[in-house]
């Protein structure tokens, strides 16, 4: 698998070798491509809130069965808008969780802190989905 030049569009994959696990990295790869379209799409912290110096999100990770995983995401004005966080989730078919209304409500209302829990989102018929507990700090300008 490589990574075409850099053509200051969208980064192309190819596929070598073949095989059962060719489809499952194709669409693999595809949802990559998807996902940095997505974020390239929302713009920029900045364009959509101006009055934000920065943003960290913490999030606990937690599903039925394995360890609960810690992770943080930190977003400056030159950072994609996109508060969106895939699934950890091996087999989840299209699930993740949204914190964009979350943010939006939070700069609407000038908070500097939220905490909540959000359930996958995902469309399989699993019923083992997983949620996070998530604490979102902004600093404002």
């Amino acid at each position: 698998m490589g990574r075409a030049p850099s053509d200051g569009g969208s980064p192309t994959f190819e596929m070598k070798g073949g095989g059962m696990n060719n489809s499952r990295n194709v669409a693999m790869m595809e949802r990559m491509q998807e996902r940095l379209q997505q974020r390239r799409e929302a713009g920029s912290v900045a364009s959509h809130f101006p009055e934000v110096a920065n943003i960290v999100m913490n999030m606990t990770y937690n599903q039925r069965g394995a360890k609960s995983i810690l992770r943080t995401f930190h977003f400056t004005p030159d950072s994609y808008a996109f508060f969106r966080v895939n699934c950890l989730r091996k087999d989840c078919v299209d699930g993740g969780f949204d914190l964009t209304q979350v943010i939006i409500a939070m700069v609407k209302n000038h908070r500097v802190e939220a905490k909540g829990t959000i359930s996958c989102e995902g469309t399989d018929s699993s019923t083992d989905h997983s949620d996070i507990v998530y604490e979102v700090a902004i600093q404002y300008t």
